[in-house]
């Protein structure tokens, strides 16, 4: 290197930068690319299909889920309808909104498995209403 090596110091940090994971995944949007909901907080879909998961080791129980075509892309994904009785509420071919369950880096809570949506309105009425009882899903 030496006293006026600093243009080289430079040149080498750039080149080494791409070595780092997290670096290139940042620069080349990588997870804007595979994320479904293409780096948005909440994404509306049709559902396709309702059903239950079994929960990982140590836990015993069937969650409840829906299969969701999202509308801006037709991707499917499967969210998880959060509180029992919840499903109740759900229909095939009703209209929902689906935001990210929460986990680190994007992924699954706890024992549910490959879930990281959860649904949280219902043809634009917002589940806990629809659980208080303070409103009625609409016919359609």
């Amino acid at each position: 290197m030496g006293m006026f090596g600093g243009r080289e110091l430079k040149k080498r940090k750039k080149k080494y930068k791409w070595k780092k994971t997290k670096f290139k995944v940042r620069m080349l949007q990588l997870k804007k690319k595979k994320d479904p909901l293409e780096g948005a907080p909440q994404a509306k879909g049709i559902v396709i299909k309702k059903y239950g998961i079994e929960q990982k080791q140590p836990h015993s129980g069937i969650i409840k889920v829906v299969r969701v075509q999202l509308l801006k892309n037709k991707k499917e994904i499967t969210a998880f309808v959060p509180k029992s009785g919840a499903i109740n509420f759900i229909n095939e071919h009703d209209e929902v909104l689906v935001e990210g369950v929460g986990g680190s880096q994007g992924g699954p809570v706890g024992s549910q498995h490959g879930l990281r949506w959860k649904v949280i309105k219902v043809n634009k009425i917002p589940l806990s209403e629809l659980l208080k009882g303070k409103a009625k899903k609409e016919a359609r």
